[in-house]
């Protein structure tokens, strides 16, 4: 289940990454960002839980 976390938030790094150098949308590409960042804070709290 963290893999697939850490899949998510890497997509949403680098459509943010995208977003922030290529396509100027504003707040959607901050949003992504923060969801990217909550998506590996949550992976590493489930993962230190799981071990």
């Amino acid at each position: 289940m963290s893999s697939i976390l850490y899949i998510i938030a890497a997509i949403l790094i680098i459509g943010w990454i995208l977003g922030a150098f290529v396509f100027v949308i504003g707040g959607l590409i901050h949003i992504l960002l923060v969801l990217a960042v909550i998506a590996i804070i949550i992976g590493i709290f489930r993962g230190r839980s799981a071990t």
